[in-house]
């Protein structure tokens, strides 16, 4: 049997080791100079840990926080500036990229031609005039006059009434003298005649015979006279009747009155109408004028394209004013990214010509896809539909004072950041 092992003994406390062998409490311990790298490393990783993630949660809420496009550029309503009459421009009072104010007379056309139209508008203004004032003074006149008139027919056929009457007055009387006479002559006669036969018998003196014949004679002219006064006193009767008719016609004519004054008014008024389109033109004569001396609506700056001789026509282009006061961003958005988007959030707008920063904030976005508004519109219903994202326009308006040097100009290209919270 082998022989067994005998038992290592313990040394004791105190004791010390074999010569050349350490002691065995120094074997299971180990120096803390040895043990803090190790240490320092664990923490340094824990540390290292932590920060980054610590840091990944404050750049994961950072990147959340705002949105950004690089599909944007700087807008401005442009104003073109046109002729509003026609005419030989006489003078040109800017150059090209010149700053102008509003109100400034930017081109001059000949006004020679539109002076004398204003000239003689208030010619036949002051001629319009001055026959409406006569219509006017007139209408009295004739008031005056028709109601004079009708007064005077009135009383002439009361006169010619009573003319008439007067008249056959006579002729009825005229003709009782007629009867009177023929009587007295038919008596004159027949005694005549008795007389003739007393006298050839000579029962009679030739005295009485020649007295009955004059009486007969006598009676004769007055019959006939008789008949001439009933002739004239007819004459004075249709005399008389046609005064009367005359009188009724003045009257007829005198009613009329009421109707020539309100054809006198009615020239009246369209007299007055006509100095009122005299005015009317003479007024758009004095625009003509002033539409000679063409202005700047705003601010900004020109570009031309007309030149000191040319024949303008009325609505021909001249000059176009860009207010660059007024600059915007139009900011074209992903649909996913206006999720949390409002008016209203502020905005920094990274400029790629000057690299400079400038603020402002969202006005407005649009109510529909860019391609919308295009001249023909995408149909998707089609059965190779491939979804896209598409993009919405945002409107970015600066803060006051952004751009004083006036240096981002329409057309740019921006990059914005519109931050969500």
């Amino acid at each position: 049997m082998a022989e067994e092992n005998p038992p290592r003994s313990v040394p004791e406390a105190g004791k010390e080791s074999p010569a050349g062998s350490p002691p065995l409490a120094d074997r299971n311990y180990t120096p803390p100079a040895r043990r803090s790298p190790k240490l320092r490393r664990n923490i340094i990783i824990l540390v290292v840990v932590a920060v980054v993630i610590i840091g990944g949660v404050f750049l994961w809420r950072y990147l959340n926080s705002y949105e950004s496009t690089d599909d944007a550029q700087a807008d401005v309503h442009l104003y073109p500036v046109s002729a509003r009459v026609s005419g030989y421009v006489v003078k040109v009072n800017v150059d090209d990229n010149q700053w102008i104010e509003k109100g400034t007379v930017l081109v001059e056309i000949d006004p020679k031609d539109y002076e004398v139209a204003v000239a003689q508008a208030q010619a036949n203004l002051a001629n319009a005039e001055q026959t409406a004032k006569s219509l006017n003074i007139t209408v009295p006149i004739t008031s005056v006059n028709t109601t004079s008139q009708l007064k005077f027919a009135a009383s002439g056929i009361e006169d010619a009434n009573a003319g008439v009457i007067a008249a056959e007055r006579q002729l009825n009387a005229a003709q009782s003298q007629v009867e009177a006479a023929e009587a007295n002559d038919v008596k004159a006669q027949d005694d005549l005649h008795r007389y003739k036969l007393l006298v050839d018998k000579r029962e009679v003196s030739q005295q009485i015979y020649d007295q009955a014949l004059a009486a007969a004679k006598s009676s004769t002219a007055t019959v006939a006279s008789a008949h001439a006064s009933e002739s004239a006193a007819q004459q004075f009767v249709n005399q008389a009747r046609s005064r009367l008719v005359q009188a009724d016609a003045n009257h007829q004519s005198a009613e009329t009155g009421p109707q020539q004054v309100s054809s006198t008014r009615a020239r009246v008024q369209a007299a007055l109408a006509d100095v009122e389109q005299k005015r009317a033109l003479l007024e758009q004569a004095q625009l003509n004028l002033g539409y000679t001396k063409i202005v700047a609506p705003v601010n900004g700056e020109v570009n031309k394209t007309v030149v000191v001789g040319m024949n303008v026509a009325d609505g021909q282009q001249l000059l176009t004013v860009v207010p660059l006061d007024e600059v915007w961003v139009t900011a074209n958005f992903k649909e996913t990214q206006l999720k949390h988007m409002q008016v209203g959030q502020r905005a920094e707008i990274h400029i790629d010509s000057s690299g400079r920063t400038l603020k402002g904030h969202v006005d407005s976005i649009a109510g529909a896809t860019g391609p919308l508004f295009s001249l023909l519109p995408p149909e998707n219903a089609t059965g190779n539909y491939v979804k896209i994202v598409q993009r919405i326009p945002v409107k970015i308006v600066l803060d006051p004072g952004e751009n004083h040097d006036r240096r981002l100009r329409p057309g740019m290209n921006v990059v914005p950041d519109v931050y969500l919270q």
